[in-house]
């Protein structure tokens, strides 16, 4: 260890959440033992149709308009990080959950394994495809892996305007796990069966987790709010009856508070989940782990990369 970094303050780590209307920046600061600060966070919108989310085609459709805007929020931010952690849509990614009843020992034989069984339901060819997973919950009937599966070319995109403003992407989130994250820095571990609604104005996502592992995700377009009753109406199905569930202890909102969904919809969601919903808060994650000043509006918005930034950081 070099004495100097014994007095270096180490440098923020930022994570950046290219969506479909805004880009936001989160920046994160704290040293070994001490607790993260959150240090700035920028939001810039972006001309409609500048980023089209899509598993299987073009997202970029106007990369100029996304490098000016990186180049605002970079100046919003006040810095121009050379590594950063990207968050994409839930759209670029398909998430797939994998079982086998035996684990292989070696992990280029796992991998395989893996990659004949995407073969079977891949929308794309799996030697075009940028792959990852984690163990996930184990049963009776073996272990399961989240897998999650994008094509190569399209998170290129993304990647290649980060890199054109001079940010490198160390790793590459969908958006969703991103809040998941945030959730477990504001609450902790939850016990039980817990459900996440991540809803925005262009899609929405619903994650079940068992304690911290993820049983069931589903991902759909936006198209009003009757979709998103119909969402929570056939996943509680799916949850009674395919995952033998038992209840929600809790049912927590990420990207678009309770209150911005229409009334009456919102009532029959958690009228049919059983219980009543909340939505995460930010500031109580950093209450875990530093300062926090917010700006109305940028709440919700900067869920996503702030999970991000704060799961990489505690992972150090």
């Amino acid at each position: 260890m070099s004495l100097t970094s014994l007095f270096r303050t180490p440098p923020p780590h930022v994570a950046i959440d290219i969506g479909p209307r805004h880009i936001v920046a989160v920046a994160i600061a704290g040293g070994p033992g001490a607790p993260p600060q959150l240090m700035a966070v920028a939001v810039e919108p972006l001309p409609e149709g500048a980023v089209v989310p899509s598993l299987t085609t073009t997202n970029l459709a106007r990369p100029a308009d996304v490098s000016a805007a990186l180049a605002r929020v970079w100046d919003r931010l006040g810095q121009r990080p050379r590594r950063i952690a990207l968050v994409v849509p839930d759209a670029v990614g398909k998430v797939s959950l994998v079982r086998f009843q035996q684990t292989p020992a070696k992990a280029a034989d796992l991998d395989e394994l893996i990659k004949f069984q995407l073969k079977k339901t891949a929308p794309f060819g799996v030697e075009d495809s940028q792959i990852s997973y984690v163990a996930g919950a184990t049963t009776g009937e073996g272990q399961e892996f989240v897998v999650v599966q994008a094509r190569r070319d399209i998170v290129s995109e993304y990647e290649l305007a980060c890199a054109s403003s001079g940010a490198v992407a160390g790793a590459v989130e969908l958006a969703t796990f991103g809040v998941s994250h945030c959730v477990r820095a504001s609450v902790g571990s939850i016990p039980g069966d817990w459900l996440l609604i991540h809803a925005t104005a262009d899609s929405t996502s619903l994650a079940i987790f068992r304690g911290d592992a993820l049983v069931f995700f589903r991902h759909r377009g936006a198209d009003g709010d009757g979709h998103l009753v119909e969402m929570a109406h056939q996943t509680a199905m799916y949850y009674q009856d395919r995952l033998g569930g038992r209840g929600f202890s809790r049912v927590i909102v990420g990207g678009t508070p309770a209150s911005a969904l229409h009334a009456e919809g919102w009532r029959q969601i958690q009228t049919r989940l059983g219980v009543a919903a909340e939505v995460v808060d930010p500031d109580r994650a950093l209450t875990s782990f530093g300062q926090s000043s917010w700006s109305p509006g940028t709440l919700e918005t900067a869920v996503p990369a702030l999970g991000v930034a704060l799961s990489l950081r505690t992972e150090r």
